[in-house]
């Protein structure tokens, strides 16, 4: 029988992306989220639904509970406001969560953060979670939304499964994050300032995370567990920069003019050994390939 998979979220980038992979899988999509997808994103096959997963009673009104599958992206993009942060992040798992409660969805996969380690030492592994001390509101959300969800499993045997990616990139990425940044300062050739680029941070590419999910989707007795999605190769980000500039042909970087923020971590990288083993997957898009087919689609698209 056809699958039915529920992506709140999904109007986002990776939710876009993983909307696409399970189409071509002929699963039926829905899309959860609080705003329609901008043109560049929408997708003809996916039914579009606008609700805010915070609250359960616009939940009710906008979905059934008939999906096989639900993966939660969901969450306020600007994690400067907190309130908002907590809000979307911890409050919008808890309510979509328990709305799914009492359904015979065969997975609930929550898309954690890397940042709910906290400052705990990289390679970081899948342990002690309870002894993690986030340092921001977006960290402290995705936490509790972990726990939250693991106590469900455990008291009612809820089939959530925890995926903690680390720094994703790719095409049609928004121009908030570093890659994106990069490219497009690069593609103008223009002075752009930087920090001074020595942390250490794993860059996984946009297609090896939505493969991650669908392999999570279809293995079974991984339930309750939390998995690290990541490279598992960190580089610098002087050197991500660096290379960039080197594919576009131009732009200048200005190294040391932004200060490191005071919870900035000087490393950040994941052993993902656990998700090798159990769920069968393995990043297989090496991050120099991965940075060209994004430098040539903001190239194309701008």
């Amino acid at each position: 029988m056809t699958k039915k998979i529920l992506i709140t979220g999904g109007t986002g980038f990776i939710g876009y992306h993983l909307a696409k992979k399970c189409i071509k899988l002929n699963w039926k999509v829905s899309s959860l989220s609080s705003n329609r997808p901008k043109k560049v994103r929408k997708l003809k096959k996916v039914k579009y639904l606008i609700a805010d997963i915070s609250s359960k009673k616009k939940i009710k009104n906008k979905i059934k509970r008939n999906y096989d599958y639900v993966v939660n992206l969901a969450g306020y993009v600007d994690h400067s406001k907190k309130i908002k942060t907590i809000k979307s992040h911890y409050y919008g798992c808890k309510k979509i969560s328990e709305f799914f409660l009492k359904s015979k969805i065969k997975k609930f996969v929550q898309v954690g953060s890397s940042i709910e380690y906290g400052k705990i030492r990289s390679p970081q592994i899948e342990k002690n979670i309870n002894k993690q001390k986030t340092f921001s509101a977006y960290g402290k959300a995705k936490l509790l939304s972990t726990k939250h969800l693991l106590n469900l499993h455990r008291k009612f045997k809820f089939p959530a499964v925890i995926l903690r990616l680390y720094l994703v990139y790719g095409p049609g990425q928004d121009a908030n994050r570093v890659i994106p940044i990069t490219i497009l300062n690069a593609i103008k050739n223009e002075n752009f300032n930087c920090s001074d680029g020595l942390q250490l941070r794993d860059f996984v590419h946009i297609d090896d995370v939505t493969d991650a999910i669908i392999k999570t989707l279809k293995t079974n007795k991984v339930c309750g567990n939390i998995f690290n999605i990541g490279s598992g190769q960190p580089v610098q980000i002087k050197k991500i920069i660096l290379k960039i500039c080197r594919l576009v042909g131009s732009g200048r970087p200005q190294f040391g003019k932004i200060k490191l923020r005071k919870d900035e971590i000087s490393s950040l990288y994941p052993d993902v050994t656990k998700a090798k083993k159990i769920l069968n997957w393995k990043p297989k898009i090496k991050l120099n390939l991965g940075l060209l087919k994004t430098v040539n689609y903001y190239k194309k698209n701008g």
